[in-house]
C-alpha cells in the first residue's frame, strides 16, 4: 500500500471516530424514546463526549508524546472500540454515558495521532494536503455518517449503529497494525507551555471566535432531529435525505471557505460567513414559524450548513497566522476549544429546551454566532494596530 493510500485509510479511521461523535444528533429522538429520557438528557450525551474529548486529549497526548505512533494509534482505536461495544451491549442511560466517556478518551487520541502520522508519512511538500485529507475524513462523518446512522437506526435500532462502529474499528485496528509504518513520537510540549499561549490577547480572541461560532452552531445542530420533526414538521422518511443534504453543504462550505481565504483573506471570509450563518438561523426560525412547507426549510438548512462550515478552514488558518511559529500548539488548542464549544452548545441548548422551548435553540444559536462576529472585528482591529506598531518600530 502506497503512503497516499495509507493517508486515505487514516482518513477512514477518523471518519469512524467523527461518526461516533456526531451521530447522536441524527438519532437523538430515537435515544430519547427508547430510553425513556428527555430530549435534553439525550442531548447531554454530546456535551459529555465533547467535554471529555477536549479535556483529556491534550493531557493524554502530552503523557504519550514519546510513544511510537503506530502502536499508540492501534491502542487508542482499541479504547474507542471498547467504548462502542459497551454502548451496544450495556442497558440504561447511566451506563451509556460511561461508555461515551471511554469512547471519547480513545477518539481524541485517534484523531490527533492520525494527523501526526499522516504528516510524517506524507511525501515531502505534501504534509499539508495529507493533514487536510485526514481532517476531511472527520468532516465526512457529518456528511455521510449522520444520515447513514439515521438509516441504520430506523432499520435495526439505534444501538446497532455503535455495534457496526465497533466492528469497523476492530477491522481497522488490524489493518493499521499491518500497513502503517513505525513512526517515532515527538519531544513533549508541556501543558503549562501550551496553556501559557492563552495569556496572549490575540490567541485568546482567536479561540473565543471558535468558541462562540461553533458553540452557537452546536446549540441548534445538537437538537436538529427533534427540531425538524417536531418544530418544522418534517416527515420521518425525509429526515435522512435532509441530513445528507445538510452534510454535503458543509463540505461545499468548507471548500469555499478555503478558496475565499486564499482569494479575499481571513477577515472578509470569517465575517461574511458568520453574517450569512446568523441570517440562515434567523430565516429558519421565521420559516418554521410561518410555514411548514418542507422545500424552503431544506433550502435554508443547506444555506445554514454552507455558511457555518465556510468558517472552519479559515479559522484554523487564522489561529496559525496569529502564532505561525507554534502552528501545532495553535491547532491543538483549537481542537480542544472546538470540542468545549460543542459541549457548551449542547448544554445551553438543553437548558433552553427545558426552560423555554425546542424552537428557541435557533434564536439562542444566533446570539452565539453574533458574539463570534464581534470577536472577529476586535481581533481584526488589534492585529491591524499591531502591524502598524511593527511598521513604526522598523522605520517603515
Amino acid at each position: 500500500m502506497s503512503n497516499t493510500w495509507k493517508v486515505y485509510f487514516l482518513a477512514l479511521v477518523t471518519f469512524l471516530v467523527g461518526t461516533s461523535e456526531y451521530v447522536i444528533s441524527g438519532i437523538l429522538d430515537k435515544i430519547s424514546d427508547t430510553m425513556g429520557i428527555s430530549v435534553t438528557s439525550a442531548g447531554q450525551l454530546v456535551t459529555i463526549f465533547s467535554f471529555v474529548y477536549a479535556i483529556s486529549t491534550p493531557i493524554l497526548m502530552a503523557l504519550t508524546a514519546r510513544a511510537e505512533r503506530q502502536k499508540l494509534l492501534v491502542w487508542a482505536l482499541g479504547i474507542f472500540v471498547v467504548g462502542n461495544v459497551l454502548s451496544f451491549v450495556l442497558p440504561g442511560y447511566p451506563l451509556f454515558v460511561a461508555a461515551r466517556v471511554i469512547m471519547a478518551l480513545g477518539a481524541g487520541m485517534v484523531v490527533v495521532t492520525a494527523l501526526d502520522v499522516a504528516a510524517k508519512i506524507a511525501a515531502p511538500g505534501k504534509q499539508a494536503s495529507a493533514i487536510a485529507t485526514v481532517v476531511m475524513g472527520f468532516t465526512a462523518s457529518l456528511i455521510i455518517g449522520v444520515p447513514l446512522g439515521r438509516i441504520v437506526a430506523a432499520q435495526l435500532g439505534w444501538k446497532s449503529v455503535f455495534g457496526i462502529l465497533a466492528l469497523a474499528g476492530l477491522v481497522a485496528m488490524f489493518v493499521l497494525y499491518a500497513v502503517i509504518p513505525r513512526v517515532q513520537g515527538d519531544k513533549p510540549v508541556p501543558l503549562t507551555k501550551q496553556l501559557a499561549f492563552l495569556k496572549n490577547g490575540n490567541v485568546a480572541l482567536g479561540l473565543a471566535i471558535t468558541f462562540f461560532w461553533l458553540g452557537g452552531y452546536s446549540i441548534a445542530y445538537t437538537y436538529i432531529s427533534p427540531y425538524l420533526l417536531d418544530v418544522a414538521g418534517l416527515k420521518e422518511g425525509m429526515l435522512s435525505g435532509v441530513l445528507l443534504a445538510f452534510g454535503i453543504a458543509s463540505l461545499v462550505g468548507s471548500k469555499f471557505g478555503g478558496f475565499s481565504t486564499d482569494k479575499w483573506g481571513v477577515f472578509p471570509t470569517l465575517s461574511g460567513g458568520m453574517l450569512l450563518h446568523v441570517a440562515a438561523l434567523l430565516l429558519l426560525s421565521l420559516t418554521v414559524t410561518f410555514t411548514h412547507s418542507w422545500l424552503p426549510i431544506v433550502i435554508i438548512l443547506v444555506l445554514w450548513s454552507f455558511a457555518a462550515w465556510s468558517s472552519g478552514p479559515t479559522q484554523q488558518y487564522n489561529l496559525v497566522q496569529i502564532e505561525p511559529n507554534y502552528s501545532g500548539i495553535m491547532l491543538s488548542l483549537n481542537q480542544s476549544m472546538m470540542q468545549l464549544s460543542m459541549a457548551a452548545g449542547a448544554a445551553i441548548g438543553g437548558v433552553m429546551i427545558d426552560q423555554v422551548s425546542l424552537s428557541s435553540v435557533t434564536w439562542v444559536g444566533m446570539i452565539g454566532v453574533a458574539l463570534a462576529i464581534v470577536a472577529v472585528l476586535i481581533l481584526k482591529v488589534r492585529m491591524s494596530a499591531g502591524r502598524q506598531r511593527a511598521g513604526v518600530l522598523s522605520g517603515n
